[in-house]
Parts: C-alpha cells; structure tokens; sequence
C-alpha cells in the first residue's frame, strides 16, 4: 500500500497546485488544511494571512502574531461595532440622543490609539491597504433592513451575478415583514422619518467630542506615523460620516499612502456647502505620493425626502465650482483620478484656464449633470470642447470618461486609446442621443494627434432608459473601463435600490 505522502508527491506540479487551489477556494477550515504538510503549508499561510479581519478586541492579543506575519498582509478590515440599540432609540425624537454618544466616541478613539500604536513598528513591505468600517449591528434590525457590513472583495475575485444574488420574494417577506419599521412583505412601504436617517448618518466623533478644533488637530498629530499603509478605503457602507477635515489628519499618518478609495454620503441640501468647503481642505491636504484616488459620492432619494422641501435640490446634487477647481488643482500629481458626483466635469474642466497641467495623470473618470436629456446642445458641446483642451495637458493620459446615472437615465463619454497605442476610440453611450458635432470631433482628434494615439475612431450605442431604475443600474450598464466604486459598493447599492423599486432586467453587474 502506497503512503499518502509519497502519492502527493508522485502527483505532477500542476496538478498538486491546482488540488490545493481547489482546497482554498473550497470553504473548508484551511488551518486544518494548512497542517497536512510543509507544502500545504507554504501554500495556505500566505493565504489565510493576505487579508484579515480585525477588530478592536483583537488588536491587542493578535498583534504580535501579526507582527510576525507582517510580510503576508496585504489588506486589513478594520472593523469598529458600536453599541447596540432598540426601538426607543431608533425612533427617538429627543435631541439628547442625537450624535455618537460618549461611549461609542470613546471606543472609537481607543481603538484608533490601538490601531495605529500596533501597525506603527511595521516596515514598508509591499501594498497594505486599510479598509475601515464603522457601524451598529443594530442599523439593520429596525429601518435598514438591507444594510450589509462585509470585507472589501479580494482583487481577482469578481462580484456574484444580480441573478446569484437575489433573494428570493418568499425570503425577503419573510426577513422585512415588520410594519413598525416601514416593511412589509419584503418592500418598503414607509420611507423613514428625518430623525431615524439621522441616527445611522452620525458624525464619527473621533476623538471624543471636543469644542476645541485645535485640541483634536493635536490629537491626530500625538498619533504615530504609520509608513506600512499604502492603501485607504472608506466604503459606502459606512453611513456614519466622517469630517473631512479628521480625514485630512488621519492621512498624514499615512506617509506613505499611494491609493485612496472613498465613498461618502451626499449631505442634505442645507449643509453641503460646508461639507463640501471641508472636502477643499482635504484635497489641499494630499501629498505628492498619492497615485490613484477614486471618490464616489453616494444617494438614495428616500434618505433625502424627509429632510428638505426643496425636491430638485434632491435629485439634482449641485455643483460647486471652487470645489471642482480645487480637485482639479490638487490632483495634478496622480494617476487615476476618478470623481463620481462630489464635482462636475463642466466645472473641474474649467480649471484648465488656471494654468492646469497633469503630468501624470493615465486615467480620468468623472460625472457630469450636462449629459442628460434637459441640457443644451451647446452646453454639452462647451463642456466636450473644455475636456478636450485640459486633455492637451496630460501627455500620458490613456482613458478619459464622462457619465451621468440615476433613474431613467444612464450617460457616457470615453475617449480610450487602444492597447496598441495605434488608434483611439470615442465611444457615446447611453439613455438620449448626443451628436458629436464637427468641432468637437476636430477637438478630440487634436488631442490624438498632440499625443500620438493614432487614428479615431467614433462609435454610439443607445440604452432604453426603462430598466435604468438607480445610478447603480447605470454603472452597470455603461460598461466603464474604469472602476468608480468597489465592486461590492455597486452591489450593495443594486440590492438596496432592488427592494425600493423591485427587481432589475440586469444581467451583469
């Protein structure tokens, strides 16, 4: 009778690799797994310690174990639960319980001590990317049925199908069935009232609340410098709001930091100008080391309702010029700069009279509210003509894309060099017809020809706007060939916009 072990070791090499990819993909224990031989082993440590999951509890009795492993982490899901709550908080109305209290403060606090007092000693050793997320397990069980609190998805790995991750109509009856919170059968049927929103929508209060600004600036300062971290990201399921200007502080800890992925909520109407006048201070904050920088600003209409008369407001985020200027000020050091409804294009494009160059700049994503049925002709014609002259000022861009999304309507402007570097492409995509004029044509063939792309060449296809029901739908439509958004924000957006207005035609995300 044959030993295992010499069996194992008869077997080719690539039949041994692929046994114990299978093995890792498979879902079982792989400890146990990794216990089998040296080989297992050296295959499956480097697996179970690429991506970990780290909470505040764990920081301090696993710190030396990660410490030791430091060389095989690449991603860090930092993982903050606040307190729990029941209805007499969900729905209260008294201002006393409004904010993060002082306990969830405090905790949030120490666990950012923690964090950074553990992750400081570590070298610069490859990528690490910290992805935070901060929440109540209890955002869940009363208004926000939907809300899902996971991992980023690992690179490689591609979302689940819409069609893999629908639930089914009897599940979701029986899961949101709860008419107290505006559930029944599985739908909403009551949006939530302004002060319920406002509960999951709290101010991070980090550190704890302090009426002197100049005390928290300390704060963030006192923490060390942590050289490991390379990569940021503050997903979209994280309702509670960070201040950009404590954004802005817990980067410089970072000094190292080349790739930022962030996603807030929009504000309501009264207070985006100050949210977005702090955002100024963040871009002015970033340092020349940032390569890529992806920022995606979130909505759902039925957040919205309860907190302003003012509807258009709602469906309409309006631009702020200075904002779009200083992004476009700021960014000239990166690579890939995508910018999803914090700004619009028309306004960011218009910094090119400011003396405006991107010498780096590969890769350009941003939206625009001109790409719609409702704007001018010429309108739409400035903004192409303005794109195509900052265009002139990035010798090394690749991709630029312009797009709009929300509901009944899904929008795109590419302008994408092939992989040959011997032609471009200009492609118009979307829910209305846009005519490149003969000027604007003449525009974007200048910029091939200052940059040696080649020939262009121009194609359209049409979208029927009926299945466009959000701006997710939208993305997942347009086909960008950029990603604007982690790919299990789109779906978490999809699945929360499904139980809102039903199921999508979708068959792609």
């Amino acid at each position: 009778m044959f030993s295992a072990a010499w069996s194992w070791a008869k077997l080719p090499p690539e039949i041994r690799n692929q046994i114990l990819k299978d093995i890792i993909c498979s879902g079982i224990k792989l400890a146990d797994a990794a216990s089998v031989s040296r080989e297992w082993h050296s295959v499956i440590e480097p697996h179970n310690f690429a991506r970990i999951n780290l909470t505040p509890t764990r920081i301090s009795s696993s710190g030396s174990i990660l410490s030791r492993k430091r060389s095989l982490i690449r991603y860090i899901w930092f993982r903050l639960e606040l307190q729990r709550y029941d209805c007499t908080i969900c729905m209260a109305e008294d201002d006393d319980t409004w904010g993060m209290n002082d306990i969830d403060s405090a905790f949030v606090t120490q666990s950012f001590e923690d964090l950074f007092s553990t992750l400081s000693p570590w070298e610069l050793d490859g990528d690490l990317v910290l992805d935070i997320s901060i929440y109540s397990p209890s955002d869940s069980d009363h208004w926000f049925k939907y809300l899902e609190f996971g991992p980023d998805i690992p690179p490689g790995q591609s979302s689940p199908s819409l069609r893999q991750s629908e639930v089914s109509t009897q599940s979701l009856t029986d899961l949101f069935d709860d008419p107290d919170h505006g559930w029944r059968a599985g739908r909403r049927q009551t949006a939530p009232a302004s002060q319920v929103i406002d509960r999951v929508f709290d101010e991070i209060e980090c550190p704890l609340p302090c009426e002197d600004e100049e005390l928290e600036k300390i704060w963030w300062q006192r923490l060390p410098l942590v050289p490991a971290i390379t990569g940021v990201y503050l997903r979209q399921q994280t309702r509670r709001r960070w201040k950009p200007t404590d954004l802005a502080r817990m980067f410089a800890r970072f000094p190292n930091l080349e790739e930022l992925w962030y996603e807030p909520w929009k504000d309501e109407p009264l207070m985006q100008r100050f949210t977005d006048k702090h955002h100024e201070t963040l871009f002015d904050s970033l340092h020349k080391d940032l390569r890529t920088m992806i920022l995606f600003e979130n909505f759902n209409q039925d957040y919205d309702i309860p907190k302003s008369w003012d509807l258009e407001a709602i469906r309409t985020r309006k631009g702020n010029t200075a904002l779009a200027r200083k992004l476009a000020r700021t960014s000239k050091d990166l690579e890939v700069l995508s910018a999803s409804y914090i700004v619009d294009a028309r306004h960011f494009f218009d910094a090119r009279r400011e003396s405006c160059i991107w010498p780096s700049l590969t890769s350009l994503t941003l939206t625009s509210s001109l790409l719609g049925p409702d704007a001018s002709s010429a309108d739409i014609d400035g903004m192409l003509l303005n794109a195509a002259a900052a265009a002139l000022k990035m010798p090394k861009i690749q991709t630029i894309e312009i797009w709009n999304g929300k509901e009944g309507l899904a929008m795109l402007f590419r302008y994408r060099t092939a992989r040959d570097g011997q032609s471009v492409t200009v492609t118009l995509r979307g829910t209305s017809e846009v005519i490149l004029r003969p000027t604007v044509a003449q525009a974007w063939k200048a910029v091939a020809l200052r940059h040696h792309h080649g020939r262009v060449e121009i194609e359209s296809d049409s979208i029927d706007g009926r299945i466009i029901k959000s701006h997710g739908d939208a993305l997942c439509h347009l086909k960008l060939s950029t990603q604007v958004i982690r790919p299990v924000s789109l779906r978490q957006i999809v699945k929360e916009d499904q139980l809102r207005t039903g199921p999508s035609d979708m068959k792609i995300w």
